[in-house]
């Protein structure tokens, strides 16, 4: 049974940082991109960062590019976001799932909330 568990959210000050991290299980998680998504009420959910299935190649959005770091232990079914330099607008939940490259995502899990706030 496929199973994503995110993991490491939480309340921090603008500026802050924050380290998220997602357990992966009941897929070969080694042939897979994986990717991070984060989701605000009434808004689509957005793609925030992916990386190949070897982690050499990783992508991040715009809004993301330079303060957000993915990565990934094939070795522990793991896959971690570095968040720092936070702001306000970072806030939603974030969620774990296939990166990019495919049109169709494994069962959601609960996702993790980040807040930023002063």
């Amino acid at each position: 049974q496929v199973q994503l568990v995110e993991s490491g959210g939480g309340m921090v000050l603008p500026g802050g940082s924050l380290r998220l991290s997602c357990a992966a299980s009941g897929f070969p998680f080694s042939s897979y991109p994986m990717g991070w998504y984060r989701q605000v009420p009434g808004i689509k959910r957005e793609l925030v960062a992916s990386i190949t299935e070897t982690g050499s190649s990783t992508y991040y959005a715009d809004s993301v590019k330079g303060r957000f770091t993915i990565s990934r232990d094939n070795a522990k079914n793991m896959v971690y976001l570095q968040m720092n330099s936070l702001n306000p607008e970072d806030t939603a939940v974030y969620f774990c799932n296939l990166g990019l490259g495919f049109s169709y995502f494994l069962a959601w899990g609960q996702g993790t909330q980040v807040t930023v706030s002063s």
